[in-house]
């Protein structure tokens, strides 16, 4: 099984899974595991098609909200495409399944599984909001995969009814009184003076990919979650 994987977050789960040596190519973005050296074949919304094509892949994974349908359905007429999207910790665990079946790997998907169950243990309940830009700011709804995560250690997202990421004022955020705001350095990269700027507790800035990568990232990110609260 030749695996291209266009998504920095399933390029990190499958080689969680053992299937490291399957992956013959991924983006300029992958950075885990550290030292990891294979063939890069463009950004996640700037592939190069000719080069993957070159690779002879039997699979490409791609993610519906990083990667864009155009290069997925030029990619399709050579290769099989895997689209996934991740909102909950119940569809993580899914994916983990998927992934094992694809590579043969089921035993590791389910121990890592299984640390995921593990680490999603409820604490004290509490109210937050999770920033993702600035200019202007801009918010993590409650139908994404940022909000699913926080609130399943026990978080209530106090933007739980809006969908996606709606552009609200700062002031009017904190008005609603979170007792945490999440500062993540991606998307956008908040700064020190930008959580010091903040009338509220804050919780960061910390690696963005903690709270936006799924997959065996999910682990990390619960994991700091625990630690911070």
């Amino acid at each position: 099984m030749r695996a291209v994987s266009l998504v920095p977050s399933l390029t990190e789960t499958l080689f969680a899974l053992g299937a490291g040596e399957s992956v013959v190519g991924i983006t300029d973005f992958c950075i885990f595991p550290e030292g990891i050296d294979r063939p890069r074949v463009g950004g996640t919304k700037t592939p190069n098609i000719a080069r993957i094509r070159q690779l002879a892949p039997d699979i490409v994974y791609v993610n519906v909200e990083e990667n864009l349908k155009k290069h997925a359905d030029e990619i399709a007429e050579f290769a099989r495409v895997v689209a996934t999207e991740p909102k909950t910790i119940d569809d993580v665990a899914q994916l983990l399944t998927q992934l094992g079946s694809i590579h043969a790997c089921e035993a590791k998907a389910a121990e890592l599984i299984k640390r995921l169950t593990v680490n999603r243990e409820p604490l004290t309940p509490f109210t937050f909001v999770v920033p993702i830009w600035k200019k202007p700011w801009m918010w993590c709804g409650g139908d994404t995969y940022v909000s699913s995560l926080v609130e399943s250690v026990g978080g209530r997202n106090l933007l739980r009814d809006r969908q996606r990421y709606p552009a609200i004022e700062l002031v009017e955020v904190l008005a609603l009184k979170p007792d945490i705001v999440f500062l993540p350095d991606e998307p956008y990269a908040f700064t020190q003076s930008d959580a010091d700027a903040i009338d509220a507790r804050v919780i960061g800035p910390f690696p963005g990919h903690l709270f936006t990568w799924h997959g065996v990232r999910t682990i990390e990110g619960l994991r700091f979650l625990r630690s911070s609260l």
